[in-house]
């Protein structure tokens, strides 16, 4: 169906140099004169003698496209005036308005579930439309990459980045008849739908692929690749026996520097630009550049007197989430975002890619379930990541459990890579069809006149019943 997507018959100038020509029969509008817009003051406390609310938050925002009964809320309190003035209702939009990154300005939640005491947080805009545009249309046009362009643009700042209420007001957006807003809505709908559920899918199949490496990973780092070696009690009652050869010590043992990512007073611009390393970069002991930014020492410093990281150095995540890790790829010019840090190992008695699996292997597992703090987020303190405990053998024998573990799960690491780079295309082909229906240089009146409503039903129900991996994300600590 959306290989048979025509242009429109007839277009005219649409008066944005940004958005070129739009159908004949559409408009442009400046948000101000299609949305009253609110910005939130509500921040996260609790106050006696205030009204009980539940917040809506950054977070919420930040991680879902949809804001619904579902949606977990955060008890505080407000004033009689602020329940009523920052209330939710259904068929708000609300868009993120600070971040520490420009991209993540703007990031839009449609609302599809009101109660008086549903209350809009912090950092957040509420754009309430007025009758010619439908909420629902608002959402899938702020999506489109470059309408979201404007926001990015006006966004203010040197480590923070934030639009001011002119800035949101005079974003312009196309704005079809009421009628066809709605038929791009429901075509948009489902094709998201069937795209989300390609993506389910690849990550299940990548998840398997996963915990069969993990099996691997765990039975090389705790037993070693002799199973004939003589065993000694760990000391770890859940774990077992271990090679009697093999030692427990702690990270700060084996390594000759554990870095964390630290803010300090910024030096001269040297010239260059720097890729900041961010949580989201690493998954399942992979790196990739996806949704990394570059900066330079005066806007973002974040050398330590061990200075970069290097070549054989290993990050590691401790929150957003804790206990992601991989190899410090061999790019020029890195420098960590927050909640980033790195190990550099004592070459002499420890191997990175060893320290890599061990930190996947189930001893360091156990110990981040164990110490990682926080209601809500977990973390580890720089001296907890210092403790880690590895298994520790011979130098020779960590380069052969290493190889090992590259030959046995290099089947699973090549079929991991090539799904990843099918999901990562269909979210390119996502964002294409989103910006292509909404700017008009798609006609899907007639195709959304043709699906079934039972198609859009079964949609909604498979994006409920199975949150998407985007829930881990680095969130600012703007919004803590």
């Amino acid at each position: 169906m959306i290989s048979e997507l025509k242009p429109y018959p007839e277009y005219k100038e649409s008066g944005l140099p940004w958005l070129g020509q739009v159908p004949r029969h559409w408009d442009t509008r400046r948000i101000r004169h299609v949305c009253d817009m609110r910005v939130s003051n509500v921040d996260k406390h609790t106050k006696s003698g205030e009204t009980p609310v539940r917040l809506c938050n950054y977070v919420e925002v930040y991680k879902n496209d949809r804001i619904r009964e579902s949606t977990r809320f955060m008890a505080a309190t407000t004033s009689e005036d602020e329940r009523i003035r920052f209330g939710l209702r259904k068929g708000d939009v609300l868009i993120t308005k600070d971040s520490e990154q420009w991209n993540d300005i703007a990031v839009p939640a449609l609302v599809e579930y009101e109660a008086p005491d549903l209350v809009c947080g912090y950092h957040l805009a509420i754009l309430r439309s007025r009758p010619s545009l439908y909420g629902t249309f608002l959402h899938r046009a702020i999506e489109c990459q470059f309408i979201a362009a404007q926001f990015h643009i006006e966004a203010n700042g040197v480590t923070r980045y934030g639009l001011s209420h002119g800035a949101i007001q005079n974003v312009g957006i196309p704005l079809p008849p009421p009628e066809e807003q709605a038929a791009i809505v429901r075509f948009l709908d489902w094709a998201n739908g069937r795209l989300e559920r390609a993506i389910r899918a690849k990550r299940k199949v990548i998840a398997l692929l996963n915990e069969q490496k993990q099996a691997i990973i765990h039975r090389a780092v705790t037993r070693g690749l002799n199973p004939n070696v003589p065993l000694k009690p760990s000391g770890i009652p859940w774990l077992g026996d271990i090679p009697a050869h093999w030692e427990v010590r702690r990270a700060k043992q084996v390594c000759t520097a554990i870095v964390d990512c630290k803010n300090r007073t910024p030096e001269p611009v040297d010239g260059g630009e720097y890729i900041v390393v961010r949580t989201t970069n690493i998954r399942h002991g992979q790196f990739n550049l996806l949704g990394s930014y570059t900066t330079d020492r005066r806007n973002y410093d974040i050398w330590t007197q061990q200075g970069a990281p290097q070549l054989g150095d290993v990050f590691f995540t401790r929150e957003a989430p804790v206990g992601e890790a991989c190899l410090v790829p061999q790019q020029g010019n890195l420098c960590m975002g927050q909640r980033m840090m790195y190990f550099r190992p004592n070459a002499a008695v420890l191997d990175a890619e060893y320290l890599l699996h061990s930190i996947h292997g189930p001893v360091v597992r156990r110990y981040i379930e164990i110490e990682a703090n926080g209601s809500t987020v977990g973390h580890l303190r720089l001296g907890q990541v210092s403790s880690l405990p590895l298994l520790w053998c011979p130098i020779e024998e960590q380069k052969q459990i290493v190889a090992h573990v590259t030959r046995m799960s290099g089947p699973q690491t090549t079929t991991i890579s090539r799904l990843e780079r099918e999901i990562e295309l269909l979210r390119e082909y996502r964002i294409r069809l989103v910006a292509d229906v909404v700017t008009g240089k798609l006609d899907v009146r007639e195709a959304a006149s043709r699906l079934p409503d039972e198609a859009l039903i079964d949609m909604v129900e498979e994006e409920e019943a199975e949150p998407s991996e985007e829930g881990d994300v680095e969130l600012e600590e703007v919004v803590v």
